[in-house]
């Protein structure tokens, strides 16, 4: 597998944030090894191109290297940083965000048989794969088209289509499939998460989220354990602490207003659940935030 010329596109054309010309693909070039972070994954392909990163969801914890991808099917809180990055080797990394339509349709055009068969149960929604030539291949020649402006309107959308085929059929392929299924337990869930997103400051009974999904309570609870690895009390505790952590950047001297604004009754709940996330009691991070550049919290490109 030849990274060289992925590495070269990524580092010409890469950007302050991690947007290219190309609608849906995205580039990182990271020269510091930053201390963990907190984010949202999206769903998305993350090819690394150079250097390595960990992240954690929930009690797991995923690293993935140079000629490695990372697929996140559903979008999911984690912490995660570059472990191998600096100015004289930065990280590199390629993504595309999935998008359940185009999946669908590819699902739609694929001949019995093309697909290989899905393993029973639900999978996490995180998931780590050593990239094929091929899918390598089709990054670097959707990334030529950065310099080919004429060619990329109707370049872009076929290439990105076969970046997808390579990793429907591929090693992470029941993943990818799931979110072109709209009766998937993945997409029940996904569904389930975006609620939670959506009205993380108010207080619900998992019963009645579960009935939303369209799933019974216990095949919600286990489902949304194995795609999220936590709880869904767990998972809005994470949700309202990241959105707090983010409000504090810009509201460095109002801890207790921040707080409340994420849906904390209490002031020591929301301090003693903080610093048990971040290491630190709010008010000194909030300090610490308000020293660093802007866009330092939320990490590229998962």
């Amino acid at each position: 597998m030849d990274l060289d010329e992925l590495r070269g596109l990524i580092v010409r054309h890469a950007r302050p944030d991690t947007t290219t010309a190309i609608d849906d693909v995205l580039i990182s070039k990271v020269d510091r090894a930053a201390p963990p972070s907190p984010s949202m994954t999206g769903t998305v392909l993350a090819l690394i191109a150079q250097g390595a990163k960990r992240l954690a969801l929930g009690d797991r914890v995923y690293e993935y290297h140079a000629g490695q991808y990372l697929i996140a099917s559903v979008d999911l809180p984690i912490t995660g940083h570059f472990t191998e990055a600096d100015p004289q080797r930065p990280a590199l990394g390629f993504g595309l965000v999935l998008r359940p339509t185009i999946v669908a349709e590819l699902l739609l055009h694929a001949v019995p048989g093309d697909l290989p068969p899905v393993a029973g149960g639900t999978p996490s929604g995180l998931a780590v794969s050593d990239a094929p030539a091929e899918l390598v291949d089709a990054a670097i020649r959707l990334l030529r088209l950065l310099d080919q402006p004429r060619d990329r309107a109707v370049l872009a959308p076929l290439i990105k289509r076969e970046i997808l085929w390579r990793v429907m059929t591929g090693e992470q392929g029941a993943v990818v499939r799931q979110l072109g299924l709209a009766d998937s337990s993945l997409n029940h869930i996904a569904r389930a998460v975006q609620w939670i997103r959506d009205h993380y400051t108010r207080s619900f009974r998992v019963e009645d989220v579960a009935r939303m999904s369209g799933m019974s309570n216990s095949a919600f609870y286990r489902n949304f354990q194995a795609v999220t690895a936590m709880s869904p009390i767990q998972f809005q505790k994470q949700i309202r602490l990241q959105q707090a952590r983010l409000l504090l950047a810009t509201h460095p001297t109002d801890v207790t207003g921040v707080g409340s604004r994420v849906g904390y009754d209490s002031p020591s709940q929301f301090s003693r659940e903080y610093r048990r996330q971040f290491g630190v009691p709010p008010s000194q991070d909030a300090a610490r935030l308000r020293g660093l550049p802007s866009g330092v919290v939320d990490p590229a490109l998962v």
